[in-house]
């Protein structure tokens, strides 16, 4: 975005959003952009530029909220505001206000809003097959899980050192319609892996009716679905609470526990859950190392290790996975993913190594809408965008700049904000002092035009769709450093 074009697109924020001193800043662009950062927090946000009060009862707004409270069960609170288009990493409400969304629909616009390649690939794709079942074959289907597959071998992941040759064996792909969906997959795999390995190892002299590897292990503030299968592993008290009893033999670990590994994962554990990079629960990253002893306590228990990667891979962090640059040792048996693979229509899948894929015959798993063929058409032009050269190279230097701006804000708010800044790549988020501070600045920033997530009980989470600009980058901080200030 050129810098006139910028200007134009602050003034849109809302009434007095530009001002000589915002002119002033915009004109150090270049300045900054050649490496120059900033040297103290940014004063053009300190008062808000959008209004997101309830609209008068005679809007279009209200009209669309009314009948929304009517006739949808109240499960979300949202702001009162209704989106109607967007435009790359911009959406634009009923009422005229533009807002820059560092939210991505929670990690999914990958490609941002009104891509027009997307938009190409749905219309070519409805005016053929839209859906068939899985009673028959289409095309895109094995041609997603073809590239999903030869990109984790050239890439690293699962199994697959980076610039392994792409073999066309080593993993197979099962489709479904969202994350959730995908873990409850990878769970049900890793139960009739647990038996096959409990038969094996009593030598079939009992009927699996008697089987202990059972248990299923996960970890603190993690986040795998709401079913009651991916709520179970979702250790989280308050989304728990509401439906339990739960599914039983679920045990809960803590990131980054060395000592309570052994104790923790049992020959009766079947399976093993975990984020490397957990997403709702505060952006907490797993160390390598850690990994790496998980790794080896699967191999010994003979449990089957998953990572749900549904938010921090496919590129979000800059590489394929998140665990893409880790030594081998550390890698997982089987990896979930969803959000951003066709840039927000409905898709999931599970990808298993050949030897745990071994357990699944045919009917032992399904699903009437995973796998058609035009979410896999339309996932097969996402992730060939997102894997190329040129746009993993943006990723890696607009990852830099707002790395190098985030780390400036502990320094200058030390009374609000803990010295880390967590994650990597393009999913990042901001530690507070105060847990009820993440939820006011998130309202602050959107009452300046930028939609940011809170992320568990103490962070504030930035997850801008991945061909967000520098100096989109730079409006974002500017507007966070307001919000910050304004507390």
């Amino acid at each position: 975005m050129s810098l006139r074009c910028l200007q134009r697109s602050v003034v849109k924020l809302g009434n007095g959003a530009c001002t000589r001193g915002t002119k002033r800043r915009f004109a150090s662009n270049a300045v900054i952009k050649a490496g120059t950062l900033p040297t103290e927090p940014s004063t053009r946000y300190l008062k808000a530029t959008h209004d997101i009060s309830p609209p008068p009862a005679s809007s279009k707004t209200a009209s669309i909220l009314a009948q929304g409270e009517q006739y949808l069960l109240a499960v979300y609170a949202r702001p009162p505001l209704v989106l109607s288009h967007g435009d790359r990493c911009w959406v634009m409400d009923t009422e005229g206000r533009k807002f820059l969304d560092f939210s991505a629909g929670i990690a999914v616009n990958a490609l941002g809003h009104a891509d027009a390649g997307v938009a190409e690939i749905l219309n070519e794709q409805a005016r053929t097959l839209i859906h068939t079942s899985n009673i028959y074959h289409n095309e895109w289907a094995p041609k997603l899980a073809e590239l999903l597959v030869t990109l984790t071998a050239a890439e690293g992941g699962l199994g697959f050192s980076a610039g392994s040759s792409s073999a066309s064996s080593g993993a197979k792909v099962f489709f479904a319609n969202s994350g959730t969906e995908a873990n409850e997959g990878a769970l049900k795999i890793a139960r009739k892996v647990g038996k096959d390995r409990w038969l094996q190892a009593t030598r079939g002299k009992l009927h699996d009716s008697a089987c202990s590897k059972t248990r299923i292990v996960c970890f603190e503030n993690s986040f795998h679905g709401r079913s009651m299968g991916a709520l179970s592993v979702t250790s989280t008290e308050k989304y728990q609470a509401p439906f339990r009893p739960l599914i039983p033999d679920v045990d809960v670990g803590k990131i980054n526990d060395f000592q309570g590994l052994k104790s923790l994962i049992t020959d009766d554990t079947c399976a093993v859950i975990v984020e490397p990079i957990q997403g709702e629960g505060g952006v907490t990253t797993a160390d390598e190392a850690w990994l790496k002893a998980l790794r080896e306590r699967c191999n010994d228990t003979g449990a089957v290790l998953i990572y749900d990667e549904i938010q921090c891979g496919i590129y979000r962090t800059g590489t394929l996975w998140a665990h893409s640059t880790l030594t081998v040792d550390c890698h997982p048996d089987i990896v979930t993913m969803a959000k951003p693979l066709a840039n927000g229509y409905p898709i999931g899948a599970v990808m298993l190594r050949d030897t745990i894929a071994s357990t699944m015959t045919a009917g032992t798993h399904g699903t009437t809408f995973g796998g058609s063929p035009m979410a896999c058409a339309v996932g097969h032009h996402v992730l060939s965008r997102l894997s190329s050269p040129s746009f993993t190279a943006h990723i890696s230097d607009v990852s830099k700049y707002l790395d190098s701006r985030l780390k400036l804000l502990p320094g200058w708010f030390p009374a609000i904000l803990d010295s880390e800044v967590r994650g990597r790549g393009l999913i990042r988020a901001l530690a507070f002092k105060d847990e009820k501070h993440p939820a006011q600045v998130m309202q602050l920033a959107r009452e300046r035009g930028v939609f940011v997530l809170t992320a568990g009980k103490d962070a504030l989470r930035l997850v801008p769709p991945l061909i967000v600009s520098k100096d989109e980058v730079e409006l974002a901080m500017d507007v966070l450093e307001g919000s910050l200030a304004s507390l």
